[in-house]
């Protein structure tokens, strides 16, 4: 990742994997050590070893670190295009924010981001959508580093959904306008994944993970609220934001209840939105993704379909890999052709300016065309567990593959 893309005073100091002493691997910077190699990538793996690991690059599926690999798996859920999140560097880029040496943080910034959009996005262009990180220190650097990916095709980044839990200032604060203005100039989605904060919800201390796995889409809605109100988006009309991962069931109620929040409040609070109403204001800026959501499919024309994305959240315990297809094809027999077009590829292809049609048709790129290519992917599951030092295939492997398999 980042071998001969430092410069040469830096290249000693780049990020490393090391092999510990217990067998681990883990990143090394600037003296910090983090185990976590594949943060829960478990696809592949049976349910009931999941977790927040695997700490091993042979534990994981190929397809989460080999960009081949990655494509085929891709290929095995009918999955023509895929833009995919920094998982070392962390969802936006903040793990290099506290680099010590801002210096080297913005070198490793621009390095990480050559070898995703040269490397990692430029083996398969027709496939891979690139989104870049930004030196979150320097909104400035921000805005020039948004500039340089443009330069090389890329026209997506990615940024925190409460900046603030960062320790920097709050989205509405006007700390961020550099960024937000080159973004608008030249049509660069900003990407909010929810955890960017490096945090999660949680109720209470010691709650079960399951709670945070149910609020951790609906967290969003605190983002978008924030948003909605702050001034960036109307004085930035054209900017895009994107909620990643946030899922889109909620947003109907959302948008109901920020509508009454200002007919009924903003002749005393002095908030104006001219002749629109914060419901407008959301559809015109910001991009809805979600991997299973029957009820916000429902309510599609109450959230703006020209605005919804579909994802599938490879390789977290979430995703709906390999059956993707098939989980999502029951909440789609209601929508139209022209629907379910922008929702599964048109509103990718128009926000993120993106071309998958470099090499093959639309007829080459359906479900069914892309499955047929995959004849040769290893379908079964596989055990975490190393015995000896290699993976060993789980006991209920055959048991297992055969409900794999046959979705």
């Amino acid at each position: 990742m980042f071998e001969g893309r430092l410069p040469t005073k830096f290249q000693d100091r780049a990020p490393r994997v090391v092999t510990r002493d217990d067998g681990a691997q883990a990143w090394v910077y600037e003296g910090s050590e983090v185990t976590s190699m594949g943060l829960n990538a478990v696809v592949g793996r049976p349910p009931e070893e999941w977790g927040l690991e695997p700490d091993r690059l042979e534990d994981m599926r190929k397809g989460c670190w080999d960009v081949d690999a990655r494509v085929n798996d891709m290929n095995v859920a009918g999955v023509l295009g895929s833009l995919s999140f920094p998982s070392y560097a962390q969802f936006c880029g903040q793990r290099f924010f506290r680099s010590q040496d801002k210096d080297l943080g913005l070198a490793v910034v621009q390095a990480y981001n050559d070898w995703h959009v040269q490397g990692w996005c430029g083996a398969h262009p027709d496939r891979l959508i690139p989104l870049g990180i930004v030196p979150l220190w320097d909104p400035e650097l921000m805005a020039a580093e948004v500039r340089r990916l443009d330069s090389m095709g890329c026209h997506a980044v990615t940024f925190s959904e409460n900046p603030y839990k960062l320790g920097l200032p709050p989205l509405h604060d006007a700390h961020w306008y550099p960024f937000w203005g080159a973004c608008e100039d030249l049509g660069t989605v900003v990407c909010l994944h929810l955890g960017s904060s490096s945090s999660l919800p949680e109720t209470s201390p010691g709650s079960v993970i399951e709670t945070s796995q149910t609020l951790a889409p609906v967290s969003l809605l605190t983002t978008a609220t924030e948003i909605v109100w702050s001034p960036f988006l109307r004085d930035f009309p054209d900017l895009k934001i994107a909620l990643s991962e946030g899922g889109i069931g909620w947003i109907p109620y959302f948008l109901e209840r920020v509508d009454y929040v200002y007919r009924h409040h903003h002749h005393w609070t002095g908030t104006n939105f001219g002749d629109k109403l914060p419901s407008d204001v959301f559809k015109e800026h910001v991009i809805t993704c979600f991997i299973e959501d029957a009820p916000g499919l429902k309510l599609k024309d109450d959230i703006g379909v020209d605005m919804i994305c579909w994802e599938m959240d490879y390789p977290h315990s979430d995703s709906s890999w390999p059956a993707a297809p098939e989980s999502f094809g029951p909440s789609i027999e209601h929508l139209t052709r022209a629907e379910i077009d922008k929702i599964t590829h048109q509103n990718a292809i128009r926000l993120f300016r993106w071309d998958p049609f470099q090499k093959r048709t639309k007829e080459e790129s359906t479900v069914r065309a892309l499955r047929s290519l995959t004849s040769d992917i290893d379908l079964l599951y596989k055990s975490a567990e190393r015995l000896r030092g290699k993976n060993v295939m789980h006991p209920k492997a055959e048991e297992l593959n055969a409900n794999f398999v046959s979705k």
